[in-house]
């Protein structure tokens, strides 16, 4: 009997993740079928592919199991339609998480589904196997299907695994040595679990409500054994599956080992993590293991959100505060790079609110990156519930599921994956919401694209004024006076809009790498492209000084005026090849520099000689500077020159 498994995932620049669901099935199930011989597996379906090729691909299989997520739901879905229309004996299985609880609709709606699999798979689609040639499925726990005269039937799932070393590990096993032996032009990338579970049960997210919250373990000799195969691999990049990892006291240790592993082989490079919500003084040692390694290039602080109300709407108001803000000052002192997650539109808040917590995280230090994610509904999450949705006047709208710098498709065979995504609520209407995601956008593109990361630094140490009133001043700037802020802002809000009737997360251009850009970099390349950066800062120059005169604050308006230089011939342009000097009157480069390390500078007047190092990052042509500076300089900062003290 011939076993098909897909599970679609998104390839980045030519690499694809290992199919590690296909693999932990065909494990437990060779592991654990009284005659597992019976079962020929083929090779997993593990990236996407035109609906054809992928039929091609499963023809011949008895039963086919899809592993359904979100970013691959409706081209699983229409290769299944494909298989069961070339042959309607095939039997075809549906899991993973964007398989509904409630499962009736998702049947019928989709008529060549025979059965889906609810939770944890390993042990139930072993069951579906075993009783195959039957079609008796009484005596299975955890699936949903419609019988022969259309009635539906939902059987709970039953426990979860308590001892996981029951599933053979598919690396060390062996499930992906063929899979690698014969594909030899990718680069693999790989999917990792220490434990599973979450004991949170934030309504955003289906994870603690798709594990029931208990955490069970992956034992230490199993996963030593899967980072060596890793290493052997010379696999590059680790993601881990985790939903808190640091949240054992043997995290650590995983983290050592991993480091350990690194040391001696050069492998992995890179070990994502993410981070644990509460325990501070774990997920620090945690963190800084993986970073002093090499192995974390940043650490991912999941805020989400700092207003009480919503806190508490979304069930987190049990994750402590204070550890964001500790970690934030303890990785700032160390000069490891963090960035903060903040989710727009979440029920409880309002535009005030979200835009005085992005202040509040920028003041807490956070200077590297805050990475604003627009609110989604995924199936199983406590949010898709009616009733939650009509209590907190939840609207939404499906749009294109798209991938950051991701090349757009034009192959009409290219099925979209669509999400729904939340555009407004009761305390955030639809015109409050276009203004915080046109918030998000300009405090990207000012502070953290660091446009203006200099003056605005400074201009909060001298004054104490607010980032939000920074960025407010840009919004609220007369389109007479300030045209070129004007049209960063008017774009901001216009692509707001867009998201609200169903269009795209990012913008595309065709001229510009043909890729999807953030539209905060979008603008950056726009201004600079068309020759208007100098015209910007001319602009943000009087815009900022008057923000100084406004508040009284004479004292700091040369000093920012200084800042503001240095920003402007530091900031990256194409064209820019040779080495400059400047002399202000003040050590304003110093107090940011300080500030971005924790420490506080008092203000010094005088003669300030720096020398902004051009030349080495110069690029001559447009398409190298979007894709060095733009693209891969997004996290890493790059979009600054280095600036030395003379």
């Amino acid at each position: 009997m011939k076993v098909g498994i897909a599970q679609i995932n998104t390839s980045f620049a030519g690499a694809n993740y290992l199919p590690y669901v296909a693999g932990l099935l065909q494990a437990y199930a060779t592991a654990h079928l009284p005659d597992p011989d019976r079962f020929e597996f083929l090779t997993p379906l593990y990236k996407r592919v035109s609906v054809a090729d992928a039929t091609g691909h499963l023809r011949g299989a008895d039963i086919v199991g899809f592993s359904l997520y979100v970013w691959n739901a409706r081209l699983s879905l229409a290769i299944a339609g494909s298989l069961k229309e070339r042959d309607p004996d095939v039997f075809i299985v549906c899991g993973g998480p964007h398989v509904p609880d409630a499962a009736e609709a998702f049947l019928r709606d989709n008529p060549a589904v025979d059965l889906v699999v609810h939770g944890e798979g390993e042990r139930r689609f072993a069951a579906v196997l075993e009783n195959f040639e039957a079609r008796d499925w009484r005596e299975c726990d955890g699936v949903s299907y419609l019988d022969g005269e259309g009635k539906f039937h939902h059987h709970p799932p039953g426990a979860r695994i308590r001892d996981l070393d029951v599933i053979p590990s598919p690396y060390s096993e062996g499930m992906f040595d063929e899979l690698i032996r014969t594909v030899t032009d990718e680069e693999w990338l790989v999917l990792w679990e220490t434990n599973r579970g979450c004991p949170f049960a934030c309504t955003f997210c289906d994870w603690g409500s798709a594990t029931q919250s208990k955490v069970f373990q992956f034992g230490e000799d199993r996963l030593a054994a899967e980072l060596e195969w890793i290493a052997g691999q010379k696999i590059e990049f680790i993601f881990c599956c985790d939903a808190n990892f640091g949240i054992l006291k043997r995290d650590l240790d995983i983290a050592r080992t991993a480091a350990r592993i690194n040391a001696e082989t050069g492998y992995p490079k890179a070990l994502s993590v993410q981070n644990t919500k509460n325990a501070t003084e774990r997920a620090y040692e945690t963190q800084k293991v993986l970073a002093d390694a090499g192995l974390n290039k940043g650490v991912t602080l999941a805020l989400q959100t700092i207003f009480e109300p919503a806190l508490e709407s979304t069930k987190r108001q049990n994750i402590s505060l204070k550890t964001y803000e500790d970690l934030q000052h303890r990785f700032v002192a160390d000069q490891v790079a963090t960035y903060s997650d903040l989710i727009l539109g979440l029920p409880g808040e309002t535009y005030e609110s979200f835009a005085d917590g992005v202040s509040t995280v920028i003041e807490n230090g956070q200077h590297n990156r805050i990475q604003f994610g627009n609110l989604s509904i995924l199936p199983n999450a406590a949010m898709a519930d009616l009733d939650y949705r009509r209590r907190h006047g939840m609207e939404t709208v499906f749009t294109p599921i798209l991938n950051m710098h991701g090349v757009l498709n034009d192959d009409a065979d290219e099925i979209a994956e669509i999400q729904e995504l939340v555009i407004a609520t009761e305390t955030m209407p639809r015109a409050e919401w276009r203004r915080a995601r046109a918030f998000a956008w300009m405090t990207a593109f000012l502070h953290f694209d660091k446009l203006l990361q200099i003056p605005f630094i400074v201009l909060h140490e001298l004054t104490a004024i607010r980032y939000r009133e920074m960025v407010d001043a840009f919004f609220d700037a007369d389109a007479d006076a300030f045209p070129v802020i004007a049209r960063v802002r008017a774009h901001f809000l216009t692509r707001a809009a867009d998201i609200q009737d169903g269009g795209p997360e990012f913008c595309h251009s065709p001229d510009w790498l043909n890729v999807w850009w953030p539209d905060d970099e979008y603008m950056f390349i726009e201004l600079s492209t068309a020759n208007l950066m100098e015209a910007f800062y001319a602009e943000a120059r009087r815009l900022l000084d008057g923000l100084c005169a406004a508040g009284g604050f004479d004292a700091a308006r040369a000093a920012v005026a200084d800042a503001i230089d240095i920003n402007r011939m530091a900031v990256n342009q194409r064209g820019d090849v040779a080495d400059v000097e400047i002399e202000v009157g003040s050590n304003v480069f110093e107090i940011y520099g300080n500030r971005l390390r924790g420490i506080e500078t008092p203000p010094r007047t005088g003669v300030h000689r720096y020398r902004i190092e051009r030349a080495a990052a110069a690029h001559e042509d447009w398409p190298s500077w979007f894709r060095e500076i733009v693209w891969f300089g997004n996290k890493k900062g790059a979009y600054l020159n280095p600036i030395h003290v003379l």
